[in-house]
């Protein structure tokens, strides 16, 4: 057996280890000896027989049942008061020809693969010179410092020979000291035979045996496990500060993980109510970055008094409002009984109040398109504040709360701009009427044409004078409310928006019992979880630092 027997792993025909093993062998004070596996961290294995089927299914997984390999580690813990603190990597053995179901990369596959500490293992009764663990240990490592070098299979050498030359660096000499050991027969292992009688055997045979004898305080698993812990541990000393620069990096991603996606919610009451105005504060700035440009969208406010609204006068009919006919009707109904002695006042009025009443339809459907914008901006402003996205509940509650005001505010604006309307049919401009009757009049041409019966009071020229002087006037008109619209738009919704948009939220929150708050700031569970194995994370990295440091100091 080589390796893989020395790791305590499982045994397949064929190949003996598939995946790299990551054996983790913690030294406890007593107790019953279990095992762990990262991939199934909630089972404790009592039976190393169990282990070893746990290790061949989870191989299985990644590898299915040929004989590929996977760079894919399996993490194992090992609780024992018969073992040595030692982390240990038991890595696919070094294969020359791709076997039956493996890639024709595999040798490259096994080559690339990280090392920390190497394990030149070698079969005792197998030539030093060809053993391709040493040759390969000199191509990765070349200076030999990270290279240690086993003998296994001692115990089945032919009778007369032995392998102290090479125990004592005389046949190939090593930076570290060449360790032997004898390992479980294959007989041993089909028949469980416990390790610790194993280790027993082993210390019994280096004792006992002529020619190995006096290496025997260097010799055997044990003396392997504490040469390499204490290898490992001088390892760590040199590459400490490394080490804890990288554990930092690891913490300050954490951190920032956590930071982005939230610390835990307080239990307390108040900090509740404190952390929801401080993220309904986080998207009253995201919306107001909006209306003031900081982010896009509210120039679509912009654009609706740039265009939308000129376009909108442009389309009111008023040339079929005013047109002769309708101009000689407004007029004649407006005299009643007795005809007007020198202007038509009354039909002027009729005319102007008929004309300005159009101006109602785009000043409203003004009000409408910014509350669409203001509406649209609240959604985005929402999805992109990211300290709400993880209380969809709050989310719900603040649209809620937004679209409710500015239902107010355009209901407020509405009024406002229907008052400006009304109030142009209120009061005339009265000024520009004296000027267009202190302009002369032109005579109408004869043009032979009989009088017809619609012009008892009126021809056509004075009609067309009325039309064309009322129409003048609402351009006048059209000209102002083009300007004064947008003013009281500004004024009564995104004025108010920027103002006080979650001015009745916060006051009904104030008044809100603790458990609304909570549900208020509910998340989703998803995320909960993954803060939670972040937070593990973090803590482990963080004691994984404090014991580091300790250590350093020592």
């Amino acid at each position: 057996m080589g390796s893989s027997s020395f790791c305590c792993c499982c045994w397949w025909p064929g190949i003996v280890t598939r995946r790299p093993l990551v054996l983790q062998l913690h030294k406890t004070q007593s107790g019953a000896e279990y095992a762990e596996f990262l991939h199934a961290p909630k089972r404790r294995f009592t039976d190393f027989a169990a282990v070893r089927k746990e290790i061949s299914d989870e191989t299985d997984r990644i590898t299915g049942k040929t004989k590929q390999i996977s760079n894919i580690p399996i993490h194992l813990s090992i609780y024992s008061p018969n073992v040595v603190n030692l982390t240990l990597i038991d890595l696919p053995g070094l294969t020359k020809v791709a076997v039956e179901g493996q890639s024709d990369s595999i040798v490259e596959d096994i080559e690339n693969m990280p090392n920390c500490i190497i394990l030149a293992i070698t079969p005792a009764n197998q030539d030093i010179a060809t053993s391709d663990a040493i040759k390969l240990a000199r191509e990765v490592d070349p200076s030999g410092e990270r290279t240690f070098g086993v003998l296994t299979k001692l115990d089945l050498m032919d009778k007369g020979t032995n392998a102290t030359e090479v125990l004592e660096g005389r046949a190939y000499r090593l930076q570290h000291p060449w360790v032997g050991i004898v390992n479980r027969s294959q007989a041993d292992i089909n028949k469980n035979v416990d390790m610790i009688v194993a280790r027993r055997k082993e210390r019994e045979y280096f004792e006992t045996s002529p020619d190995y004898g006096h290496l025997a305080s260097k010799m055997g698993s044990e003396y392997l496990a504490k040469l390499l812990s204490q290898h490992l541990e001088l390892v760590i000393r040199q590459r400490i500060p490394s080490i804890i620069s990288m554990i930092n990096k690891t913490i300050d991603e954490l951190n920032a993980e956590l930071d982005r996606i939230g610390r835990p919610v307080a239990a307390d009451g108040g900090a509740q109510l404190y952390m929801i105005l401080e993220l309904c504060r986080a998207f009253d700035r995201v919306f107001k970055e909006h209306l003031d440009g900081g982010r896009p969208g509210g120039d679509r406010i912009y654009g609706v008094f740039d265009h939308q609204l000129p376009a909108a006068l442009k389309k009111l009919p008023f040339d079929r409002h005013l047109s002769l006919k309708n101009v000689q009707k407004v007029v004649t109904e407006a005299d009643g009984y007795q005809p007007h002695l020198i202007a038509p006042e009354q039909g002027y009025r009729r005319l102007i109040d008929g004309s300005i009443t159009y101006f109602k339809g785009p000043a409203e459907a003004s009000v409408d398109a910014v509350h669409f914008v203001l509406k649209e901006l609240v959604r985005k402003s929402i999805a992109e504040t990211e300290e709400l996205k993880r209380f969809p509940s709050l989310q719900n509650d603040i649209a809620t709360a937004a679209n409710e005001a500015l239902e107010r505010f355009r209901e407020e604006s509405r009024k406002t701009v229907v008052r400006l309307v009304e109030m142009e049919s209120s009061y005339l401009t009265v000024d520009f009427f004296r000027k267009l009757h202190a302009a002369p009049e032109k005579k109408p041409e004869k043009n032979g044409n009989p009088p017809g019966p619609n012009n008892d009071h009126f021809h056509d020229t004075s009609l067309a004078r009325i039309g064309s002087n009322v129409s003048a006037y609402i351009a006048m008109v059209s000209d102002t409310l083009k300007n004064t619209i947008p003013k009281a738009v500004v004024y009564c919704q995104v004025r108010e928006a920027k103002r006080s948009l979650l001015t009745h939220f916060y006051a009904q929150v104030g008044r809100k019992e603790k458990e609304r708050l909570s549900a208020m700031l509910d998340e989703d569970p998803q995320l909960m979880e993954k803060r939670t194995q972040i937070a593990k994370r973090l803590e482990l990295y963080k004691a994984a630092r404090d014991e580091i440091d300790a250590v350093a100091w020592k």
